[in-house]
């Protein structure tokens, strides 16, 4: 028989049990109830905006730029340029106007940094990129909002004037010094022999050696002509200037002229450009002096291109 003592101590026994029990209990039920809080996704895993990238096939016109210069820096033919803008002769375009470009050529195009937006220029300031010397009248297009044309000069015009306010677009293609407007007397070169090719009559440029051969996937394709700075550079053909500036990368101090519809011959790396865009200039007329802008050495780095495409100048030039 228990006695009272065991019986007391078989009762402290069974209330400690049941105090553990829901000591346990409660334990269990408060571990469950813990929240793991995630912290917020950081600033850098956040989405980023796509960035703006230009429309391909396009581009914008910058002070100095003619339709010519365009065409010959993305190597097709600026009729084809024309036509795809709707843009009649005298081919006046605007600075900030935006081009289509076919991209047709066969020359790859020199690299060109994207120009930056131009200001909204007045009417007093404004002046159209291209002055044409065709005697024909010709309807253009009606300009953009932004800038305001003006009516094409005689073959001998100023060059265009540098930008005035701080706020213009900066000029890529007019040097700090524009050169001087020259009397048309012919400077005759030391080879004076002739050859007619593609309706041209085309001359020597310059009478230095060819130490460059034409190659048409060059970046610049064309010749080198030896010399020294100062050398006369001639008009290989008669023609109109339809680019003098330094707006193309690699080509340094730039004159091109338009002998017809098909051809165009381009001179450069020149010291010093003595013609201006829309005068009219003959066969062996000094045009510039030989240098090396945009180059190592003093040379000629001349080409001849035919509806837009680069062709090897010794195919048209007369044999020495």
């Amino acid at each position: 028989m228990k006695t009272l003592y065991d019986l007391a101590m078989l009762a402290r026994m069974n209330g400690l049990m049941r105090w553990s029990s829901f000591a346990a209990i409660a334990l269990l039920m408060t571990g469950c109830s813990t929240v793991v809080v995630q912290p917020p996704p950081s600033a850098s895993n956040s989405a980023r905006p796509a960035p703006v990238q230009h429309e391909v096939g396009t581009y914008t016109v910058v002070k100095g730029d003619t339709l010519y210069s365009i065409a010959f820096r993305n190597g097709t033919d600026f009729r084809e340029v024309a036509r795809l803008n709707n843009i009649p002769p005298p081919y006046t375009i605007w600075p900030g106007q935006v081009l289509k470009l076919s991209g047709s050529g066969s020359a790859p195009a020199v690299a060109h940094v994207p120009p930056p937006v131009v200001a909204k220029a007045s009417p007093a300031t404004s002046a159209p990129v291209f002055q044409t010397v065709e005697t024909t009248p010709a309807v253009t297009t009606p300009p953009p909002a932004h800038a305001s044309p003006v009516a094409s000069a005689p073959a001998t015009v100023a060059h265009p004037a540098l930008p005035t306010s701080t706020t213009s677009a900066p000029v890529a293609s007019v040097p700090s010094n524009p050169p001087p407007v020259v009397a048309a007397t012919p400077v005759v070169a030391a080879s004076g022999g002739t050859r007619t090719a593609g309706g041209v009559k085309w001359r020597w440029p310059a009478s230095g050696q060819v130490f460059g051969r034409f190659q048409a996937s060059a970046a610049i394709p064309g010749i080198d002509i030896a010399g020294k700075a100062g050398d006369p550079v001639v008009a290989a053909a008669d023609g109109t200037v339809v680019y003098s500036g330094n707006g193309l990368v690699g080509y340094g101090e730039l004159i091109i002229i338009k002998h017809n519809d098909s051809f165009l011959s381009a001179y450069g790396h020149n010291r010093k450009r003595l013609v201006t865009e829309g005068q009219q200039v003959k066969a062996g007329q000094q045009i510039a002096e030989m240098g090396s802008s945009g180059s190592s050495r003093d040379e000629l780095q001349f080409q001849i291109r035919k509806d837009g495409n680069p062709v090897d100048p010794l195919d048209y030039l007369p044999s020495r």
